[in-house]
């Protein structure tokens, strides 16, 4: 009976939030009682309800700064209703009337355009692009994510967007083009008070869990988790419980998966995170079905499908809301429609005649210029060409001269053989020291100046002797301790990461493509070959 009541006044709430409370029939005694703000102070007053949780309200400032009609070219207006409009997308899609955002969005994006607007548009294309994630149309996702990243030119924008390229691309199921957009995004988060850095850890434990690679998709759940609860960003935390549920549900450790999951409906339940409660009663539904309890299973199975039905028709009803109001607006905005399209078409006329006028004039102008240049040139370059013709034959004498000074400036430099010989002795001797090779910042200049000598002649002796650059001569000394690491009986406790700092790399993505080019292989296939190799060797032994 408890679970029944708690479905139902599920269901009720979100109706009446939907029905009873719709923000496109406000109360007009609301409405008069702003309509003496202005158009700042009503931004900043529909900011501040919507900061507090009261969306009606903001709703209604918001609305109110959209329908007032735009003097001239007022540029700070347009700005306004561009936030006005992105705002309120952003509350619809709280509410799931993912429809009503998406056209809310749109328009945002259009205006942004209107009046030359940039710094909002990167925001739009990435709210756009959740859209579509939501949906799970990841590859129109990713294009808008795309387009939002080449135009941002704000931080805290350009992390959440490589996060969300990064979620797209795993979801596809491109795990190295995730890593090297969650890679970046870290470096950028690191470097900015850890920005959304929570998610961006789970985002990396999704990649691991696709690869199934379960103890690093702990790892990074743990860290995630830890975040979340250390900024007391709740639905983060319930959210990171249920994935470490699915894990160990996953990994078969039934007890454990039910720990997390039971800690994860705790916060969801008191906080109405139904999305997180769908997923952990189908969780807990698969869990009772593995035990045997077919029963249990099928009352966890009713509870998720009665969420998720009315998250649908919570999706549904503002579809629906939407459609009337529509309706009901329809003729006024049709008539509206056509006097902009009018005023659009007229705009557009004299602004192309200008252009044309202006390109006619520049073609002139470049031709005239071209002409004169061209007469003006000729004139010099008939003056040149016989003073030309007198130096050539100065500098064909000049040239055997020279030819038998850098001659002899080249026998100078030139190392013997001898002191070749010692020089790469001296490299090979420091080159067997990891604790030197291993740093990340070692170069070729730190190794000329332990060698004793300079750049220009380590960098001979290497090129002469080994026909290797320094780079590929560093990392295959890097890559061979490497495979030393990886060969260690304790060399489960290190991550791939862990493992390519160790050795001196600065990211998993530089590792991989050294340790490609000199083994052939890449370093998840090398671990798991010799995983096999020792299994093999372990069955032979018996």
């Amino acid at each position: 009976m408890k679970k029944l009541f708690f479905i139902f006044s599920f269901v009720f709430s979100l109706v009446f939030i939907i029905k009873g409370q719709n923000p496109l029939s406000p109360n007009n005694d609301i409405i008069s009682s702003f309509k003496h703000l202005s158009q700042q102070e009503l931004l900043d007053t529909a900011n501040y309800f919507r900061s507090k949780s009261s969306i009606d309200t903001a709703l209604i400032c918001y609305s109110l700064i959209i329908n007032t009609p735009v003097k001239g070219s007022d540029i700070e207006q347009q700005e306004r209703m561009v936030k006005a409009y992105y705002q309120s997308a952003l509350i619809y899609q709280s509410l799931y009337d993912h429809r009503t955002s998406y056209d809310f969005l749109i328009k945002a994006l259009t205006l942004c355009e209107k009046a030359n607007y940039e710094s909002y548009q990167p925001r739009i294309y990435n709210s756009i692009g959740n859209i579509y994630h939501r949906f799970n149309r990841h590859d129109l996702a990713k294009l808008y994510y795309t387009k939002a990243l080449g135009l941002s030119q704000d931080t805290i924008v350009i992390v959440r967007i490589l996060n969300n390229l990064g979620s797209a691309e795993a979801k596809i199921g491109n795990a190295d083009s995730a890593f090297f957009f969650l890679d970046q995004a870290l470096q950028i988060s690191k470097k900015h008070n850890n920005i959304i850095f929570s998610s961006i850890m789970n985002n990396i434990a999704l990649v691991y869990y696709n690869e199934k690679q379960y103890d690093s998709v702990f790892y990074y759940v743990r860290i995630a988790l830890d975040e979340a609860r250390k900024n007391n960003d709740l639905a983060s935390e319930a959210m990171y419980l249920s994935n470490l549920g699915d894990l160990h549900f996953e990994m078969n450790k039934i007890d454990k998966a039910l720990h997390y999951i039971n800690l994860s409906n705790v916060i969801a339940k008191k906080n109405n995170f139904f999305q997180t409660l769908a997923k952990n009663y189908l969780l807990l539904s698969k869990i009772e079905k593995t035990k045997g309890h077919y029963k249990k299973s099928l009352e966890y199975f009713e509870m998720h499908t009665a969420i998720k039905d009315s998250v649908f028709n919570t999706e549904k009803f503002g579809e629906i809301n939407q459609l009337q109001h529509l309706y009901e607006i329809s003729k006024a905005n049709q008539e509206i429609e056509l006097l902009v399209i009018e005023q659009q078409i007229k705009d557009r006329t004299i602004h192309l005649q200008q252009i044309i006028h202006f390109i006619l004039l520049i073609v002139l102008l470049s031709v005239s210029g071209i002409l004169l240049f061209v007469f003006f040139q000729k004139r010099k370059l008939d003056r040149s060409y016989k003073v030309l013709f007198k130096k050539n034959l100065e500098i064909i004498e000049l040239q055997d001269q020279l030819s038998e000074k850098e001659s002899e400036k080249h026998r100078k430099s030139m190392l013997t053989d001898e002191r070749q010989d010692e020089l790469l002795d001296k490299v090979l001797t420091f080159m067997k020291d990891t604790s030197i090779i291993c740093d990340t910042e070692f170069s070729i200049d730190k190794l000329a100046k332990l060698v004793q000598s300079n750049k220009t002649h380590v960098s001979y002796v290497i090129n002469n002797a080994l026909k290797k650059n320094f780079r590929s001569f560093l990392n295959t000394y890097r890559i061979r301790e490497a495979q030393r690491l990886f060969s260690n009986p304790n060399a489960e406790k290190y991550t791939i990461e862990a493992v390519a700092f160790m050795v001196g790399f600065k990211s998993r993505y530089a590792f991989r493509e050294a340790f490609k080019e000199i083994t052939g292989v890449t370093p998840n296939y090398y671990l798991k070959s010799l995983k096999g190799f020792e299994n093999e060797v372990f069955s032979s032994g018996e």
